[in-house]
């Protein structure tokens, strides 16, 4: 065996590392969840295989994680989110020490907290609402009829002070956008707005523990530099940002198969 895969299953999207026994990541690929999210996820694992000429049995260990982990049939072991972004923020952030991960997804966003040997000691979570999750920012961003990877560029082009978003619905927060469109405010005022609205959300959940830097920022809107200027702002310290963000957790995942296929190793030798 060479290799080991983490497959992070999300609402929106399925994230896949390939590493190799050193850790180093040699493949990856995001893909559409959809509503069927066994065949959906094997037809990219497979896909990913075929791009890389890496034969199945050449994978040793394949962990899942996310949102739908449970219902894919073709891994080896299923681990919760948490541990695995933790584990992946490490692995990236290593030589600065990651003590606050800040992980915003399609419908969830978390805040997990590091000691200094990198062990969780807690997190916290909002998925009971889209408010302040990248299902949020896909509602602005079809408001404003602009796109998604646009927000950030509105964002930094803002000259104004960002509109204060009260709502913390998103089925208000969209009623309260369209109002202020109608009252002639500018796109670039309310990204800002709904940005900082974000940002505040993060905060609260981030000092329920205590903010320790170094803060490190992943999930799929850590790709938008105007998020990632208000997070700035809200938590009044810099944040990390991973080249690819997105595939922090599954990267994690990864890691946990490669540890979990040595340890089982070690153990046949052993006995």
């Amino acid at each position: 065996m060479k290799y080991f895969a983490g497959i992070d299953i999300g609402s929106t999207s399925i994230k896949i590392v390939i590493i190799d026994k050193s850790g180093t990541v040699i493949a990856h690929k995001t893909a559409a969840t959809g509503s069927l999210f066994n065949k959906n996820t094997l037809k990219a694992f497979n896909d990913l295989l075929v791009d890389k000429k890496i034969a199945r049995y050449e994978i040793g260990y394949v962990v899942s994680t996310g949102y739908g982990r449970k219902l894919f049939k073709d891994s080896d072991e299923s681990i919760s989110e948490i541990t695995a972004n933790a584990m992946g923020a490490r692995k990236i952030a290593e030589a600065t020490g990651v003590r606050t991960i800040i992980n915003i997804g399609g419908q969830d966003l978390k805040v997990i907290h590091l000691d200094e040997a990198g062990h969780i000691i807690n997190f916290a979570m909002n998925d009971k609402c889209a408010a302040g999750t990248g299902r949020f920012l896909e509602m602005t961003a079809r408001n404003l009829e602009i796109e998604v990877d646009e927000l950030g560029d509105y964002h930094l082009n803002n000259s104004g002070i960002p509109i204060t978003i009260n709502s913390t619905c998103t089925v208000f927060a969209e009623s309260e956008i369209i109002g202020l469109m109608a009252n002639g405010r500018s796109k670039e005022e309310i990204v800002a707005g709904i940005h900082y609205s974000i940002a505040r959300r993060v905060a609260r959940l981030a000092r329920r523990f205590g903010v320790q830097e170094t803060v490190f920022f992943d999930g799929g809107p850590a790709l938008n530099q105007g998020l990632i200027q208000a997070l700035e702002d809200e938590l009044m310290c810099s944040v990390i940002v991973p080249e690819m963000p997105q595939i922090t957790t599954a990267l994690g995942a990864a890691l946990i198969a490669r540890n979990a296929f040595i340890d089982e190793k070690e153990n046949v030798n052993a006995a």
